[in-house]
């Protein structure tokens, strides 16, 4: 099975739960599915660093410990419903507890791990499902005021609404987390990738010099206070690519996070794609109409 397809189960999976326990309202609270299969959640503040939760085991019962010195309600909800998904995805207790009675998370989706990705797929799918994610979608301005609407109601981490709001709009969004000069990860809408011949933002990458990302991380104490900026960019500078298109930069700090949150947004890419099929669908009737000499 490809691991794309593994994160896409992972994904349903999380829904399904949603299903099973005739969960039909947002927000989804974990800490109440783990407490109807009699797991016991309690905040951990003294966690290693980086790790954001764990899953113990003791005979046939279990617990979940999370990180609370984040002080972010979304990312600890995250954190909890990460460790329910090592709970409900076939294979992960074996795996995860194979040699010990604890295991240690580290969601929000910074592990290259494929166990704890597809952690963090069962969250997001628990937490955000699709159909009733989507109906949140439109409510305010596109780009990063529409993602704090929907986040605020799913009461889930900016960067884990971010993500899955950039996996179902039908608007161009790039979703971008940073550290300093250092691209995290990138995620695309189906609508920006329709660009041709993007440059695929890896991680690692640096961010691009000319962003107002760039400019922002260069101040950490910016990041630490959780301070926002906005302006417009060409989406060459940060994608690549043939086509030339301006595009909304917005960037917010994530404080003691110690990242950076970047969203590209458009309307008028998609609008560029269907005018371009207009404008060749236009020309090729031409080519075709008959002409009649008088």
């Amino acid at each position: 099975m490809s691991p794309l397809l593994r994160l896409k189960l992972a994904k349903q999976r999380g829904e399904a739960v949603l299903s099973e326990e005739k969960i039909t309202e947002l927000a989804v609270d974990p800490f109440e599915i783990a407490a109807r299969h009699n797991i016991v959640v309690q905040a951990k503040p003294d966690t290693e660093s980086g790790v954001s939760g764990m899953l113990l085991r003791h005979g046939n019962s279990f617990g979940i410990l999370y990180a609370s010195d984040i002080p972010n309600e979304g990312f600890q909800r995250f954190s909890v419903a990460h460790e329910l998904g090592h709970y409900f995805l076939d294979g992960h207790i074996d795996h995860v507890l194979l040699n010990d009675d604890v295991h240690s998370s580290r969601a929000g989706f910074s592990s290259g791990d494929p166990y704890e990705q597809e952690a963090d797929n069962f969250a997001v799918g628990l937490l955000m499902p699709a159909k009733l994610f989507t109906r949140l979608m439109g409510r305010s301005r596109l780009g990063l005021a529409d993602i704090e609407s929907a986040r605020d109601i799913c009461k889930t981490s900016l960067t884990a609404t971010a993500i899955r709001y950039a996996e179902l709009t039908d608007d161009a969004i790039a979703v971008i987390l940073s550290t300093g000069r250092t691209i995290d990860y990138c995620i695309l809408s189906e609508t920006m990738k329709s660009l041709p011949d993007l440059t695929w933002l890896k991680r690692g990458s640096p961010v691009p010099t000319t962003s107002v990302t760039a400019q922002f991380n260069a101040d950490s104490s910016r990041v630490l206070r959780a301070e926002r900026e906005e302006n417009e960019i060409d989406v060459l500078d940060w994608l690549g690519g043939k086509r030339s298109s301006i595009v909304t930069e917005e960037v917010v700090g994530l404080g003691r996070y110690g990242k950076t949150l970047t969203v590209l947004s458009s309307r008028k890419i998609g609008q560029d794609v269907y005018d371009d099929e207009e404008d060749d669908e236009q020309d090729l009737v031409e080519q075709w109409t008959p002409r009649f000499k008088k």
